[in-house]
């Protein structure tokens, strides 16, 4: 796809909404209340709203490599405040993929640069898990684990931050992990149970 195409791919976009709906623009130009907060993976393979068959106005996104939520990462914490405290979303989904190419790349012992530190949060979550992980002899499989597994300390991660707390406790705001399947395009939703994922350590992250 070349410059030029996109411009044109853009034109065709607009004349088939307003040919459906001449107000479309002017309404979407009102405002947005999506219902869900979606933080996923940049690879250019998954792209959320067409995954989702959401709307424009009906997703808040977030993407980055392998679908981190990391405490010192700024852009994320501010996506989250905005998305639950202004926004009032009632859903956070944290979507990874199999075959996600920043999980793979913390799985080897190879010195990536500017990404070390990045990819140096997916090396925890091996660390956290290790001995679920070492006993898993399928490689494909241990790395189709570990991108769960990645999903599951993103949402703990969702979980500790203070506006997802109160949010929780005042409107039931709810957080889901889910994984899409590359080979079927197929959206799964791991079905954590946060209760016993965080039952030990919910008392250290627990903010009145």
């Amino acid at each position: 796809m070349n410059i030029e195409q996109i411009f044109k791919n853009n034109q065709n976009w607009v004349n088939e909404k307003l040919g459906t709906d001449p107000n479309y623009f002017k309404n979407l130009s009102n405002g947005q209340s999506p219902e869900i907060l979606y933080i996923g993976c940049s690879d250019s393979r998954v792209t959320a709203e067409e995954i989702m068959g959401a709307k424009p106005g009906e997703a808040f996104v977030m993407r980055n490599i392998s679908n981190m939520v990391s405490n010192l990462d700024l852009s994320a914490m501010s996506v989250i405040n905005y998305a639950v405290s202004v926004l009032k979303v009632n859903h956070i989904v944290v979507c990874g993929h199999y075959g996600c190419g920043g999980v793979k790349a913390a799985m080897q012992s190879k010195d990536l640069g500017i990404l070390n530190p990045w990819l140096r949060n997916i090396r925890d979550v091996y660390r956290l898990h290790r001995d679920e992980l070492k006993d898993i002899t399928d490689e494909e499989q241990k790395y189709r684990r570990l991108v769960e597994l990645n999903v599951q300390e993103q949402c703990v991660n969702v979980i500790k931050t203070a506006d997802v707390q109160l949010a929780a406790r005042n409107r039931n705001l709810n957080v889901h992990g889910w994984v899409m399947d590359m080979e079927t395009g197929k959206l799964i939703d791991l079905k954590i149970d946060f209760d016993k994922v965080l039952k030990g350590i919910m008392e250290i992250y627990h903010l009145d």
